[in-house]
C-alpha cells in the first residue's frame, strides 16, 4: 500500500462519515509502515489537537489483521479504564474501507520532549502489573508475519534467503514453545520499544497498541537489549532502562531464543518494503547476512 492508495482509503473512510472525519484533502502524512497513519488538521473538529487515523493493510485475504485493529481500539478503552496513560481511540471500532481497517484516535498534544528508555520502563511496570482484561489477548506471535511478509517481497529478494528465514521461523518457534519465563505472564506492550512512548504535559503515554498481547512479559524487555547490540542504543542508557525497571533480561537463560526470534521477524518485516525501496534491500541483506555469519553485534539500522 503506497501513500496514493492509503489516500484513497481515507477519503472512502470520510464518505462514510463527512462530519466526523473532515479536513482529510488536508490530512498529513505522519508514517507509512504496516500502517499509513495522517493526522487531519484540528481546525477541521471541536477537539482542539485534531484526529490521527491509521489506515490499515487489505485484511480481506488477512482476517487477523482486521482483528488486530479490534484488538488495538479494545486495549486503548481497557487501558484508559485501568489509568495506564495511553492514546486514545475516538471510535469503538474500525471502519472497513475496501476491506482495510481504519481506526480514528484522538491526536496527543506536541510532545514535551523526546521519550527515553527510563520513561519506557516506568510504563512497562505499569503495565506488567496488570491482569488480563475481560476480552483476550493472543499470545505474542513474534513470528506469525513472516510468511506474509516474505510474500510480499517476493523476486526482490533472493530465495535463499526467504528460505534461511523461514528455516530460523521454525527453529525458534520450536524452541521458543520449551521455555520458562522468570515473570509471570500477563499482559505486554509487545513492541516495547521508546519510540513507541510520547511525552506529553502530562508526562509519557504509551501509543501503538496493535501488538498487546498476554504472554511472557520477557518479550518487551527483550526488545531493548536487542536495541543495545543491534540498533546502537548506548550502554548506559540500556543500563538506566534496567534500573528503572528492575531486572535484566539477559540474565534470563532464555533470552538468546526470543532475541533470535525478533531478529528474524525484523528481517522479514523489512524485505516486505523491498520491492519499492533499494534502502529497505539494503538493509535486509545486511541483517541476513550478519545472521547467516552468526554475529550478534553487526550493526542494524531502524527503517
Amino acid at each position: 500500500m503506497d501513500e496514493a492508495r492509503a489516500r484513497e482509503l481515507l477519503a472512502g473512510a470520510a464518505l462514510s462519515d463527512p462530519g466526523g472525519l473532515a479536513g482529510v484533502a488536508e490530512a498529513e502524512l505522519l508514517a507509512l509502515g504496516e500502517n499509513a497513519v495522517f493526522a487531519l488538521p484540528g481546525a477541521a473538529h471541536a477537539l482542539p489537537d485534531g484526529l490521527v487515523v491509521k489506515v490499515g493493510r487489505d485484511a480481506t485475504d488477512h482476517p487477523e489483521l482486521l482483528e488486530r485493529a479490534e484488538r488495538e481500539v479494545a486495549v486503548a478503552t481497557w487501558l484508559a479504564e485501568t489509568g495506564v496513560p495511553a492514546v486514545r481511540a475516538v471510535e469503538p471500532k474500525p471502519r472497513l474501507v475496501e476491506g482495510h481497517p481504519v481506526t480514528v484516535w484522538h491526536r496527543l498534544p506536541p510532545a514535551e520532549r523526546p521519550a527515553g528508555p527510563t520513561d519506557l520502563a516506568d510504563l512497562l511496570r505499569r503495565v506488567h502489573a496488570l491482569e488480563v482484561p475481560a476480552f483476550p489477548l493472543p499470545r505474542r506471535e513474534l513470528l506469525g508475519g513472516v510468511e506474509r511478509w516474505l510474500r510480499l517481497a517476493g523476486d526482490a529478494i533472493d530465495p535463499a534467503d526467504a528460505a534461511y528465514l523461514r528455516a530460523r521461523r521454525d527453529g525458534f518457534a520450536e524452541a521458543a514453545a520449551s521455555l520458562t519465563p522468570h515473570l509471570p505472564i500477563g499482559p505486554i506492550h509487545g513492541d516495547a520499544l521508546p519510540r513507541n512512548v510520547y511525552i506529553g504535559p502530562e508526562g509519557p503515554v504509551l501509543v501503538d497498541l496493535e501488538t498487546f498481547s498476554a504472554d511472557f512479559r520477557e518479550h518487551d524487555l527483550v526488545v531493548m537489549a536487542l536495541s543495545r547490540d543491534r540498533y546502537g542504543l548506548p550502554a548506559e542508557q540500556y543500563d538506566a532502562f534496567v534500573t528503572a525497571y528492575g531486572w535484566d533480561v539477559r540474565a534470563w537463560d532464555g533470552c538468546a531464543v526470543l532475541r533470535g526470534a525478533r531478529e528474524t521477524a525484523s528481517c522479514a518485516w523489512v524485505a516486505q518494503h523491498a520491492p519499492t525501496n533499494p534502502k529497505a534491500l539494503d538493509e535486509f541483506r545486511r541483517r541476513v547476512a550478519s545472521l547467516r555469519d552468526g554475529d550478534p553485534e553487526v550493526r542494524w539500522y531502524p527503517f
